[in-house]
């Protein structure tokens, strides 16, 4: 039988890479390879399509987050989801705060306010928000408990570009927000972030932050690194920026026609979007109910691995329950758990074929169909394993009848 062609997970899009080609070979021209036209005018379109005053173009997501945790001077402890990429919370621990992971809501996969409430203590100095596969925080709630509190509030907005709050562009809410410009998210400059904010002071320390705290002057005035987009990355960035509304149209059409087709099928739930919200689509997230639908998360994975369909599990572990954040884990979180056991990320980038779709679709449906069989193949195995290691375990050898008849 000839195996269909594979689908991957994600697929970065740039409508016209030839045209790119007359600017990139200016650039490598003009010998100002960062600093220069793009970056600026990357800068200057981003800052007006967010609605904020000030846009920081950055290397990466994570040095975004880490120059944000550093120039807003966080001290102690910082309460963040478990349920995240751990670059939120690697990026604290390099900044020496503590994060204090708390519990998600299962059907939004955001921050849960009423986690954050019961963990606020004199060392707390500020909330990290998680915009968790584009879908928003409940910002409200969050900058209703920060302002209470005396907290920063801090979002990472790395899947959240092109997303909309109470029918508001994310970006301006909070004290800060950081975007990703990596391949997997729908404005793509190669690698690079986006820092956003309305605070004049907190922009200027952060432009110093990003190039080694170096005031020009020779004399580092803040503590930095590098932590510069390149012109060819914003170049790419800026053309990717220009495709935003229709990359958010289209990935929305499309986690449109996931649900129509999947909701006709046992045991799977998707991600709740509040209705004065929308989502980028940035991954398009269902959840598998194993009693219901009749195999687990992972059994349905590898279901569609052997079919050349790419899946992810985001986030598994959680952020709380990896090597190097277990000791900072000090309280269970069984919603956290229960996501990362039962989340699995479809195929989703902004230009997709129709019958990609139709089949990653009826593929789904045909293994829920051939769940009962799969799982006798599956029995079956154990116990002819489990025979040999009773075999073995006596020293005898012994054959396995298939012969039912009289």
């Amino acid at each position: 039988m000839i195996k269909l062609p594979k689908i991957p997970i994600a697929r970065p899009f740039l409508s016209n890479p030839e045209g790119l080609a007359g600017d990139v070979n200016r650039i490598l021209a003009s010998g100002a390879l960062t600093k220069g036209r793009w970056l600026h005018e990357l800068e200057n379109k981003t800052a007006e399509y967010l609605g904020v005053k000030h846009a920081i173009a950055v290397s990466s997501g994570t040095t975004g987050l880490m120059l944000a945790y550093r120039a807003l001077d966080l001290r102690g402890e910082a309460i963040v989801p478990s349920f995240t990429f751990m670059a939120t919370a690697t990026a604290l621990v390099w900044a020496r705060v503590r994060p204090v992971f708390v519990d998600s809501d299962f059907h939004t996969k955001n921050i849960e306010p009423k986690a954050i409430a019961e963990q606020i203590t004199p060392n707390t100095t500020a909330i990290v928000a998680v915009h968790n596969f584009g879908n928003p925080a409940p910002i409200a709630e969050l900058q209703e408990i920060a302002n209470r509190h005396k907290l920063k509030l801090i979002f990472d907005a790395a899947h959240a570009f092109g997303a909309r709050y109470q029918h508001q562009p994310i970006g301006a809410q909070g004290d800060v927000q950081v975007f990703s410009l990596s391949p997997t998210k729908l404005v793509v400059a190669g690698e690079g972030g986006i820092i956003a904010t309305n605070c004049d002071d907190l922009a200027r320390r952060l432009r110093l932050a990003r190039e080694y705290g170096n005031d020009g002057t020779y004399d580092s005035v803040v503590v930095g690194l590098n932590g510069r987009l390149p012109e060819i990355s914003a170049l790419l960035g800026l053309q990717s920026l220009r495709e935003l509304i229709s990359a958010v149209e289209n990935r929305n059409a499309y986690a449109a026609f996931y649900q129509r087709e999947l909701r006709k099928l046992p045991g799977i739930g998707f991600q709740e979007v509040s209705s004065t919200d929308s989502t980028t689509y940035k991954d398009f997230v269902i959840t598998i109910d194993e009693e219901q639908f009749g195999l687990s998360r992972d059994e349905l994975m590898a279901a569609l691995e052997a079919e050349n369909i790419e899946t992810r599990s985001y986030y598994n572990p959680p952020v709380h329950l990896q090597t190097v954040f277990r000791r900072f884990a000090c309280r269970d979180l069984p919603v956290t758990e229960k996501l990362a056991r039962q989340c699995l990320s479809l195929p989703m980038w902004s230009q997709m074929e129709s019958g990609v779709l139709e089949r990653i679709c009826a593929t789904i449906e045909a293994i829920q169909r051939k769940c009962e069989e799969l799982k006798a193949q599956r029995a079956a195995r154990e116990a002819a394993a489990a025979i040999s290691v009773q075999a073995y375990e006596s020293g005898g050898s012994f054959e396995v009848s298939t012969d039912f008849g009289g």
